[in-house]
């Protein structure tokens, strides 16, 4: 199972899709036509360990309303995301039990690898 959660308007996102070949696979999952359901956040949690790490900090919503300021829980981290999708952090790759977390270059080039030995 592949599942590739992004942006369609995210140039990053896009140039991700081609490097990592997804551009043809039915698991691209565009997070504003299809926002993330508690069942689904739950279960990247249950991948990732922490909705912190599933959070998008540079969300411009996060900087409007100034959360930097507030110690922000796992609660409120989670009840953020599934407030609106650009509180996810993208874009989030997951290939059966293992998921890819971001747009770093490192974050990347692991998940190609793997990709690569699942071919």
């Amino acid at each position: 199972m592949l599942s590739f959660y992004y942006l369609n308007n995210c140039s990053t996102c896009k140039r991700i899709i081609k490097e990592l070949g997804l551009i043809k696979s039915s698991g691209l999952i565009d997070i504003k036509k299809h926002p993330i359901t508690k069942n689904k956040l739950e279960f990247l949690f249950s991948l990732s360990g922490s909705y912190e790490s599933l959070f998008s900090k540079r969300s411009l919503l996060y900087k409007k309303r100034d959360l930097k300021k507030i110690n922000l829980s796992e609660k409120d981290f989670k009840d953020l995301i599934l407030e609106h999708y650009t509180f996810l952090k993208r874009p989030i790759l997951v290939v059966d039990e293992k998921i890819f977390i971001g747009n770093s270059s490192k974050v990347i080039e692991q998940a190609k690898k793997f990709l690569n030995g699942k071919i």
